[in-house]
């Protein structure tokens, strides 16, 4: 039987493709995407063992699956924590400050290749959005404008602080002589050095904007989302840093909402239908009929009165589940509360609606057994005064 789809089924599977290749982005030039991809491959072991029958192998798969996700969560604490940090929602609210110091970009470029043309190597971070504070190590604190003199003066060979990345933060230069993740990624040419490697390591981890100066090559690169863009001339430089670094015009976010939407299509699609198909697996229960005998229970008798008699005490129920997730109604708390408001003295016969009996998400009625319950009510009698002697 075809599964039914709701509306909340179409939110699920949007929200979960989301989610999914927001993951699938941040960890693709990462180790932990190769590992989740292993872990999900035994997933696949376990499912097919346990159908199989195959009890010791599916229940050695099941306690190893436990440990491993154990040790996953040791490992990739900083990964882990860095995309919590990524899927939360409020930090624009209480982090995302607009600079009140512009950056002198042309300045910055004509420094950037007047160190490529003496060979001098160079590496300087740009935040954005992202916190670094996880990923960058040590460092000595600068707190000061950037300038072309500033910059030059750093990466002068033999200087206290060229050896490291320069991190220039809100405007600033924040902080000197730091040590960046490096790449651990197997597509990374052999002929790049560290500093293209440390480069390319943080922007794998985050949005930073990382310009590079190769100090053998003479070449100027810039790293953005974990890959390497050459840089040809200062202008080119200028204006990649510029549309990275400075907010976007209401039409520009617009066309810019509208490429991201359509980049990467083909693993957007392919994520897409995963997530389909692992909402099927889930749903493929959908449509079991199970019996189960509810207890009747009442609400809203009038004041005046008082039950003295129904018929019947328990309804037996036919309930279906939309997902192999619920759990089965045969083990949930389901009542038919009924409402006596407009109940007089005397037997009345009460109708069931579907919408009276208390059933958890996922799980509807396809049928009951009666539709009626017979009550009986009297008025309550007067309390007997006491008279006093």
């Amino acid at each position: 039987m075809f599964p039914q789809i709701r509306p909340q089924d179409i939110a699920d599977i949007l929200i979960m493709t989301f989610l999914v290749y927001q993951l699938y982005s941040w960890f693709k030039n990462s180790k932990a995407l190769q590992v989740v991809m292993g872990l999900m491959f035994l997933g696949v072991i376990y499912f097919v063992t346990k159908s199989l029958g195959l009890f010791m192998t599916s229940w050695i798969l099941q306690e190893l699956g436990t440990v491993l996700l154990v040790l996953l969560i040791v490992v990739f604490q900083a990964e882990i924590r860095q995309a919590l940090y990524r899927l939360s929602l409020l930090r624009n609210l209480f982090e995302h400050q607009e600079s009140t110091v512009r950056l002198d970009l042309l300045e910055f470029s004509a420094t950037i290749f007047s160190l490529a043309s003496q060979r001098t190597g160079a590496l300087v971070v740009f935040q954005r959005e992202e916190l670094l504070d996880d990923l960058i190590l040590h460092g000595v604190p600068m707190d000061s404008l950037v300038s072309g003199s500033l910059v030059a003066s750093i990466f002068i060979p033999g200087a206290p602080l060229h050896d490291g990345a320069v991190l220039v933060k809100d405007g600033r230069v924040a902080l000197a002589s730091c040590h960046l993740p490096l790449s651990v990624s197997a597509e990374v040419p052999q002929h790049l050095g560290t500093r293209h490697r440390a480069a390319l390591g943080l922007s794998e981890r985050s949005d930073a904007a990382v310009v590079v100066v190769s100090e053998e090559r003479g070449a100027v690169s810039l790293a953005v989302d974990g890959k390497l863009e050459a840089i040809h001339s200062q202008a080119q430089l200028h204006e990649r840093l510029t549309s990275l670094l400075q907010p976007l015009s209401r039409e520009a976010e617009r066309v810019g909402i509208t490429r991201r939407l359509f980049a990467n299509f083909w693993p957007k699609v392919a994520i897409f239908c995963v997530v389909v198909a692992s909402w099927f697996l889930i749903t493929y229960r959908q449509g079991e009929i199970l019996s189960v005998t509810a207890p009747v229970t009442f609400h809203n008798l009038p004041e005046n009165l008082t039950l003295t008699r129904s018929y019947p005490d328990e309804i037996d129920l036919q309930l279906k589940t939309f997902s192999n997730l619920v759990g089965s109604p045969k083990n949930l708390d389901i009542v038919v509360d009924l409402d006596l408001a407009k109940v007089h003295e005397g037997t009345n016969t009460v109708q069931i609606s579907k919408d009276q009996i208390k059933l958890p998400p996922g799980v509807v009625v396809v049928n009951l057994d009666r539709s009626l319950v017979r009550v009986t009510a009297e008025k309550k009698q007067p309390k007997a005064s006491v008279r006093k002697r």
